[in-house]
């Protein structure tokens, strides 16, 4: 029986306080305030105190309004009906179509069981080269995108939306500018990867508590979906945003602060989140690349600094390129065995002429007089950045990796480059042999 109360204790914020019993955390109520209605949901218990959140803000609510707990937590619609669809931080609707209420899942369960977990074994392909070739991408795999404010990181996000080879993409926004948002949606809907997508959008200027909720649904969704048999890729940007959510409220609930003001919760926050990616045996899976700036290029800000406690390595981006150093796929070796077979070979000697060349540079940019060695360095980093690592690459694996050979044999000779002599007879160039 739904329960119904008349008195509000208190109003901070967009935090109201009434007394009642038997409320769960995370429960879902209704405040009616001058016949409008909002969401709100549980965030404190305290004996019969209890706090709620409201959706929409407590502008306009007085302490003589009403709320109506319904006895259940935050839900969303699960069906194919989500396809193709744009919905906001609570599952309304935000593209002007029909609101979905069959098939309601609740959000925010826990991880799945690590006995049901299998080993990642699989590759994801995205035709990005910087991805593909040196830090590959694994099913069920969590990688967050670190980045500073400016880098083209929604772009990377949209452009691997649309060429990941999966069976489906859930695009989370947090804290998005309008402008980015309409991005994301003219961006997948003029390349046809629309149809496969489902997106939970939270914009700057909607209500906090919302931007909480949008990585809850989104996993909420991808994890039904890869149960039934899909392959899962759930995109979020940006973590910072979330994390800058949780610090909002917390201080909203007085809250003692931990590091730089953010609550003492962030790192199982966060865990929980991530944790959702998961391979499961005989059905789909889920992925997770989360985008997370950091403020003033600091790693150890507390959201990147926890972020990589959890995670299976990270995507630095910087200067509009994936960087190959401090960028890493843990799990990279549990599928560039298989996918060709100098793809291992291939990768590690062109890191390491790539950061020969950064020495060159380094040498160059200080006076030093340039050996013929550092003259074959330097261009063939000028290839190396201008035709794998520039984020318009767009190339197959196979191509990507035909591609390598190919600036190797642009730039030295077979005995310089460090890769063993049987790769190099099958694989370099034939047309510069002679």
């Amino acid at each position: 029986m739904q329960k119904v109360y008349s008195k509000i204790e208190s109003i901070v914020g967009n935090v109201i306080t009434v007394r009642a019993r038997g409320v769960r955390n995370s429960e879902l109520a209704i405040v009616t305030s001058q016949g409008e209605q909002s969401y709100a949901n549980v965030i404190k218990l305290d004996d019969d105190l209890v706090s709620l959140q409201v959706f929409s803000g407590a502008q306009g609510i007085s302490t003589g309004d009403q709320v109506r707990f319904l006895g259940v937590p935050m839900r969303v619609s699960y069906s194919e009906n989500l396809l193709g669809r744009v919905f906001d931080g609570t599952g309304r609707p935000r593209d002007n179509g029909p609101s979905l209420t069959d098939n309601m899942i609740d959000i925010g369960g826990p991880a799945v069981n690590p006995a049901k977990r299998i080993i990642p074994r699989n590759m994801i392909r995205t035709g990005i080269p910087m991805i593909d070739v040196f830090n590959t991408l694994v099913e069920s795999q969590k990688l967050p995108i670190f980045s500073v404010s400016g880098e083209p990181y929604n772009p990377l996000l949209a452009r691997i939306a649309m060429q990941a080879e999966v069976d489906l993409i859930i695009l989370g926004g947090m804290g998005l500018k309008y402008d980015d948002y309409l991005f994301f949606k003219d961006t997948l809907e003029n390349s046809g990867a629309m149809s496969r997508t489902i997106m939970f959008i939270h914009t700057a200027s909607d209500p906090t508590v919302e931007c909480m909720l949008v990585p809850d649904m989104a996993l909420a969704v991808a994890e039904r979906f890869a149960q039934d048999g899909k392959k899962v890729l759930v995109l979020l940007t940006d973590m910072t945003n979330f994390a800058d959510s949780m610090k909002e409220m917390a201080i909203t609930m007085d809250q003692v602060p931990s590091n730089r003001g953010y609550p003492g919760d962030l790192y199982s926050a966060l865990a929980s989140r991530y944790e959702k990616a998961v391979d499961f045996e005989g059905a789909g899976s889920v992925t997770i690349l989360a985008v997370t700036t950091m403020p003033g290029d600091d790693v150890t800000h507390p959201v990147p600094d926890n972020t990589g406690y959890i995670t299976e390595g990270q995507y630095y981006l910087k200067g509009g390129r994936i960087e190959p150093f401090g960028s890493l796929s843990r799990l990279k070796q549990q599928v560039n065995k298989d996918t060709r077979d100098d793809h291992r070979a291939l990768m590690d000697g062109m890191i390491k002429l790539y950061a020969s060349y950064k020495e060159s540079l380094e040498k160059k940019s200080m006076g030093f007089n340039m050996t013929d060695w550092d003259e074959k360095l330097l261009k063939y980093g000028r290839l190396f950045e201008s035709k794998l690592m520039d984020l318009s690459v767009n190339i197959p694996l196979e191509g990507a990796l035909d591609l390598g050979w190919e600036i190797l044999s642009d730039c030295f000779e077979p005995n310089e480059t460090g890769l063993k002599s049987d790769l190099i007879l099958s694989r370099w160039p034939k047309k510069l042999n002679n």
